[in-house]
């Protein structure tokens, strides 16, 4: 069971200026507890050089990491305790749960509250396995939901969510795709307890659930999704790069149907998680608290000084200040372009305007080539765990 201690209020972060000199004195990692129903408070940490093999959260390019590593060494242990001795995942019928009901032919429907079962036993993992990466798989959950909709092609309809293709290896082992089988795993005794469930459902719902339960914005979802086989795998190179420039990111992004706008929005899931250099060769989180979602990307994007890193790796920013944190150079286009840059000016100014907007995109993302047979007034708003 997770062990935790409080730092930081949530409005006292967000309120906060997201430079280095702030975040300097606060350089201690610590881990939250639950959220709870009468509290604004939240999980933070401050970021030093790290050790060992860790998650990551959305991050650009072939290679770009979710770690394995220490971490999920200790959960597929525990894991492995656990189908011994019984799940921690809340109990429900192999069928599903009372609150469903079986149409003809014996097929389970279920209804909003089995789907909010399946978030809760998702938000429980999160909360009982801390001792990945910085203190939460979170960032490498929500980098799997990203990347198992990101292949999407709006000229050939092909890729996105719908099927969970990533589950082969023509896709997972695609170099963008390096470290999300520890995400893959994770939810493995969810989809276990709850089979009625499809995988690309599974994952775009924890990709909900992680970015809920690190105190982000709420995220409307609906199902839909059916599972396909291997011979759907989408090609490699259609996830972005994070060597590249903004023609790039126009060009990738552009691909799937976003806008300027939605580019700069949907960038700041690197709030979130590190890249580690036995994945992409990169190294460092973005942030000073990448288990919290935040508009503090766009903070340090817009504040601080950033300089090229001297180091035997590819080429990366870190901050002047204290040079813990990192920046790709797909992210400093986002400030050296004047169409970009308006945007994440207007990100860093108000969160709230952010997490309007993020909340909006990722929708968009989520549902990219979804064949979906209910209408977007249908979407579910799931609960956070201690809501």
């Amino acid at each position: 069971m997770a062990t935790a201690a409080r730092s930081f209020s949530r409005v006292a972060l967000r309120s906060s200026p997201a430079t280095s000199a702030f975040r300097a004195s606060t350089r201690t990692n610590i881990r939250s507890i639950p959220r709870q129903p009468t509290s604004s408070t939240r999980r933070s940490y401050a970021s030093s050089s790290s050790s060992g093999s860790s998650s990551t959260g959305l991050i650009w390019g072939a290679g770009l990491a979710a770690a394995a590593g220490a971490g999920y060494y200790f959960f597929a242990a525990n894991q492995r305790g656990q189908s011994q001795k019984g799940s921690s995942v809340p109990e429900s019928s192999k069928e599903g749960s009372a609150s469903g009901s079986f149409a003809t032919g014996g097929k389970f429907v279920p209804r909003l509250d089995d789907y909010q079962k399946v978030y809760n036993a998702v938000a429980k993992l999160l909360e009982e396995h801390d001792e990945y990466d910085d203190g939460s798989y979170g960032p490498v959950i929500v980098r799997l939901a990203w990347h198992c909709s990101g292949t999407y092609d709006v000229a050939t309809g092909t890729g996105g969510s719908n099927g969970a293709t990533m589950r082969f290896a023509p896709e997972g082992d695609h170099g963008a795709n390096a470290g999300l089988k520890a995400a893959r795993d994770f939810l493995e005794p969810v989809k276990k307890q709850y089979p009625w469930i499809s995988y690309s459902d599974l994952w775009t719902l924890a990709g909900v659930c992680a970015i809920q339960e690190m105190q982000g914005p709420t995220v409307p979802w609906r199902p839909g999704r059916e599972d396909a086989d291997e011979s759907l795998c989408t090609p490699d190179g259609r996830l972005p790069d994070g060597s590249k420039d903004q023609t790039h990111l126009r060009a990738i992004f552009g691909r799937m149907g976003f806008d300027d706008r939605e580019i700069v929005a949907l960038s700041g899931a690197h709030a979130l998680g590190r890249c580690h250099t036995d994945r992409s060769g990169f190294d460092g989180p973005w942030t000073f608290s990448p288990t919290v979602v935040t508009n503090d990307y766009y903070k340090l994007l817009q504040d601080e000084k950033w300089q090229w890193k001297k180091w035997n790796g590819p080429k990366q920013f870190e901050d002047k200040t204290t040079k813990s944190l990192m920046m790709l150079p797909t992210d400093m286009a986002l400030v050296k372009d004047s169409e970009f840059k308006k945007h994440v000016d207007r990100y860093a100014k108000s969160n709230e305007v952010f997490f309007k907007e993020f909340s909006d995109v990722l929708v968009k993302l989520l549902e990219l080539g979804v064949p979906f047979k209910s209408k977007p007034e249908d979407r579910l708003e799931l609960k956070p765990l201690n809501a």
